[in-house]
């Protein structure tokens, strides 16, 4: 890599004001530069093979394609592309799934002006940065047994209300959650059961017991 030149950083995120807030915060910094964005997973992936940044920031809950898929369309299609997931949440299986899908560093969206700007710093140095939070996640998954069919807690909660004939909305206010998050999930759920739609996502629960 040249250290001559700036990094240059794409932001991915399907709220325009977080865009704007991310690209003036880029600004501030000279060896930053900000070469694109993207507002959800299926742009982010196009965007940055026509770009080539070195970095991404990259937001995980989106309406289209999430953040861990694109993370690893991007990863396929452009390896040498570091992904920083950059969000709100910190559930345990988001911070697996983008850390699986190949991102190099997980933070949350109240991190100061200079972390983040750090942390591309080290990301573009091959140098992974985790909040708090998701080091925590990673630490207690080594030290844990695994899931039921792979499904973490949180998912088999969601699956338990699923059952129930919760809808998505309903499932979001129970747990105080925003519905795209739940949406996410649910389709984590479906993919890690080998389930086409909720109602056979219910059946192998029930069949499998892995609800009450």
């Amino acid at each position: 890599m040249d250290a001559g030149r700036a990094i240059k950083v794409m932001i991915v995120d399907d709220h325009a004001v977080v865009r704007s807030g991310l690209s003036a915060f880029l600004l501030a910094f000279d060896d930053l530069e900000h070469v694109g964005d993207a507002t959800g997973g299926a742009d982010a992936v196009s965007k940055c093979i026509a770009l080539r940044p070195d970095v991404v920031l990259m937001d995980l809950v989106m309406p289209d394609v999430d953040g861990a898929e694109a993370t690893r369309r991007i990863k396929e299609a452009c390896p040498q592309v570091q992904v920083i997931a950059l969000t709100s949440h910190k559930e345990d299986d988001l911070v697996q799934g983008a850390l699986k899908a190949g991102a190099l560093s997980y933070l949350l969206k109240n991190v100061s002006a200079d972390e983040l700007a750090g942390a591309i710093r080290a990301a573009y140095a091959g140098r992974p940065t985790l909040a708090p939070e998701a080091a925590e996640v990673l630490i207690k998954a080594a030290t844990e047994s695994p899931e039921e069919d792979g499904l973490t807690r949180r998912e088999l909660e969601i699956l338990g209300l699923m059952v129930t004939g919760s809808s998505n909305p309903d499932i979001a206010e129970k747990l105080f959650v925003s519905r795209s998050t739940i949406k996410f999930h649910v389709s984590n759920i479906l993919m890690k059961l080998g389930a086409a739609t909720r109602t056979e996502a219910v059946a192998i629960a029930l069949q499998r017991k892995l609800v009450q």
